[in-house]
C-alpha cells in the first residue's frame, strides 16, 4: 500500500471526536486506510446483505457486538443506524469509537448532520496525490503519463492498464451507484452525460447547454450532476466576487476530481494522442485543481478554492483562501514561460482590495523559479 497523507489527520481527529467519517469515491483507498489506522477495530461492510439486514432490523443488538468500536463501511446504506450510534457514543464517551466510511457524500453527510452533529471528525479521501506517489517512488516521470493514469490506487498496486481499469470502473459505478441514488431508465444516456461532463471539465457550467447536448432538460442535468458530485467524480469551483464593483461572472466551473478518468472518458488512450489533443490544457488544469483539493482534504480542511473572471474575459484560474490572504494561481500547460501568462494577475491586482499573497503560476515544466514578481512552479512541485 502507498502511504496516505491523510493518515496523520485521521489519527489526530480520532483523539478529539468519538466518530470519524471517512468519505470519498469508490476505490480511493478508504477501507484500506481505515483498517491500517485502526487495526484493532472490527470491520463490517453494510454492502453485505446479511449485515445490512441485521443493522436495519435490530440496530441495538447489531452495535452491541462492538465493545471496542468498529469500522462500518458504506454506512449510508442504513441511515437509521446513525441515531443509535449517537446514543452509544454519548453513553461511552470514548474518542475514536466508530469509524464510518462511505462513497456517497450527500447521503452520509445528511445523516451525520441530523444525528451526529458535533461528534464527527470528517476526512475526505480522494485518489492518490502526486506527493504520495512521489514519496512512494511511483510518480511517473512524464507529465503526459501522469495525466493519462490519474491517481486511483489500483492502477499503481496492480498489473492493470488504465484503459482496462477505467472501463470497468465506469461500468460498475453506473450499475451500482446510479441505480441506488436515482432511477435512471437509460443507463447509456447517463454514460453519455458523464462523458459530456468530462469534455467540459475546466469550463463555466451551463446546465441548459449540457442538458441539451445530451437530450435532457436542465433540471434533469442538474439532478444527474448532483449524483456525480455525491459520488466524488466531479466538483464545482465557485467564483470569487467579493469587494468588486465591476460586473463579474457568478456561475461555477465544473471539474473532474481525477484527471485519468477524465482522459479516458473523452477518448484519450495513449500519451501520443494526449500530446496534441485539443483538451490537453483542460486536462492539465483539471489535474492541478484536483491536486490542490487533495492537499486541502488530506489535512482535514475544506477546499476553499475559487476562480475570478470579469465580463471582459480577464481571469484568474484559481484563488486559494488562506489565513494569510488570497493566493492567486494561474495554470498553464506549456513547458516554457511566456510573458502573457501574467496578464490576468495585472488586472486582478488593479481591482482587488483584499490582502493577497505573491501570485503563483503552475505550469507544465519541471523547474521552479521567480519571474517578474511571480512564483513559477513546475508540475511536480504542486503538492509542496
Amino acid at each position: 500500500m502507498i502511504p496516505r497523507l491523510a493518515t496523520s489527520t485521521l489519527t489526530r481527529l480520532a483523539k478529539g471526536f468519538p466518530v470519524i467519517a471517512l468519505t470519498g469515491p469508490r476505490q480511493s483507498g478508504k477501507t484500506t486506510l481505515a483498517k491500517l489506522v485502526f487495526p484493532n477495530k472490527t470491520y463490517v461492510s453494510l454492502e453485505n446483505p446479511e449485515e445490512l439486514e441485521f443493522a436495519q432490523k435490530d440496530p441495538k443488538r447489531f452495535l452491541a457486538r462492538f465493545k471496542e468500536g468498529a469500522i462500518l463501511d458504506e454506512v449510508q446504506r442504513c441511515p437509521s443506524l446513525l441515531s443509535w450510534i449517537q446514543g452509544l457514543v454519548d453513553e461511552r464517551s470514548r474518542m475514536g469509537d466508530f469509524v464510518l466510511t462511505g462513497s456517497s457524500q450527500f447521503e452520509l453527510v445528511a445523516g451525520i448532520t441530523q444525528s451526529l452533529a458535533g461528534r464527527v471528525g470528517r476526512v475526505e479521501l480522494l485518489p492518490l496525490s502526486i506527493q504520495e506517489l512521489a514519496q512512494a517512488h511511483q510518480l511517473p516521470s512524464q507529465l503526459n503519463t501522469c495525466l493519462l493514469q490519474g491517481g486511483y490506487p489500483s492502477i499503481y498496486d496492480r498489473q492493470v492498464s488504465p484503459q482496462d481499469w477505467f472501463s470497468n470502473y465506469i461500468a460498475t459505478y453506473i450499475e451500482r451507484d446510479v441505480r441506488q441514488l436515482i432511477a435512471v431508465r437509460d443507463l447509456t444516456q447517463f454514460q453519455r452525460f458523464v462523458k459530456m461532463c468530462a469534455a467540459r471539465s475546466g469550463q463555466i457550467l451551463n446546465l441548459a447547454a449540457l442538458g441539451a447536448d445530451c437530450g435532457l432538460s436542465a433540471s434533469t442535468a442538474r439532478e444527474w450532476l448532483s449524483v456525480l458530485e455525491a459520488s466524488y467524480l466531479v466538483t464545482r469551483i465557485q467564483p470569487y466576487y467579493q469587494n468588486f464593483g465591476k460586473r463579474l461572472v457568478k456561475t461555477p466551473k465544473l471539474y473532474f476530481l481525477d484527471v485519468g478518468l477524465m482522459a479516458w472518458l473523452i477518448g484519450i488512450r495513449d500519451t501520443v494522442t494526449l500530446d496534441t489533443h485539443v483538451s490537453r490544457g483542460a486536462l492539465f488544469e483539471t489535474f492541478v485543481v484536483s491536486e490542490l483539493i487533495k492537499r486541502q482534504y488530506n489535512q482535514g480542511q475544506n477546499a476553499d478554492l475559487y476562480f475570478w473572471r470579469d465580463s471582459a474575459g480577464n481571469e484568474i484560474d484559481l484563488l486559494l483562501d488562506t489565513p494569510q490572504g488570497l493566493q492567486a494561481i494561474e495554470i498553464k500547460s506549456g513547458s516554457t514561460f511566456a510573458s502573457d501568462w501574467i496578464k490576468g494577475f495585472k488586472v486582478w491586482k488593479r481591482n482587488t482590495q483584499v490582502n493577497t499573497l505573491i501570485p503563483r503560476i503552475i505550469y507544465g515544466g519541471t523547474d521552479s523559479y521567480d519571474r517578474e514578481g511571480h512564483q513559477v512552479m513546475g508540475w511536480t512541485d504542486i503538492g509542496i
